[in-house]
């Protein structure tokens, strides 16, 4: 997909939302958070009230953003999984397709390899998801295009026709 915004509308929020719970209690994880390459949180799911989601969704993205310039100076095209492993949380983030980055956070009750097989699995069912989004967005505003190119055209007859 291009750099143009993508427009998610509640019904695919909602399959999202669905997913995340999915990939949430598969892999035992405490949340899952979706957030687009520029920064803005997509959608949250999980025991997210104690963290404050909106400042982690621009410093993920910067993090990918950085880390895409060292794959770069090492030859690679991207890293396309990253982890962070702290004291007792963690942080699983993997891109999803070229505009989002999922985002898992857990703890010791359960593995980084079950994480990384639920965020696989999962992955592929988001990009299904946005992508389909994105034919739908578009074709939405096609139809808009048309309603309001309609509109305009009998209010012009209707001013010219005085």
């Amino acid at each position: 997909m291009s750099q143009e915004n993508q427009v998610l509308y509640e019904d695919e929020i909602e399959q999202i939302d669905k997913v995340l719970i999915r990939l949430i209690k598969e892999a035992e994880a405490k949340c899952a958070l979706l957030v687009d390459k520029d920064g803005h949180l997509i959608t949250r799911q999980g025991f997210t009230h104690t963290l404050d989601t909106t400042a982690l969704a621009a410093l993920l993205a910067g993090n990918f953003a950085s880390t895409k310039e060292i794959a770069r100076l090492v030859g690679e095209p991207e890293f396309s999984v990253l982890f962070h492993q702290g004291k007792k949380d963690h942080i699983h983030i993997s891109l999803i397709g070229e505009r989002s980055i999922l985002v898992v956070i857990f703890d010791d009750r359960t593995t980084i390899g079950m994480v990384r097989l639920y965020a696989k699995e999962i992955g592929e069912t988001l990009q299904e998801i946005l992508s389909n989004a994105g034919k739908k967005s578009r074709e939405h505003s096609l139809e808009l295009d048309a309603d309001f190119s309609s509109s305009a055209e009998d209010k012009l007859d209707d001013i010219f026709q005085d």
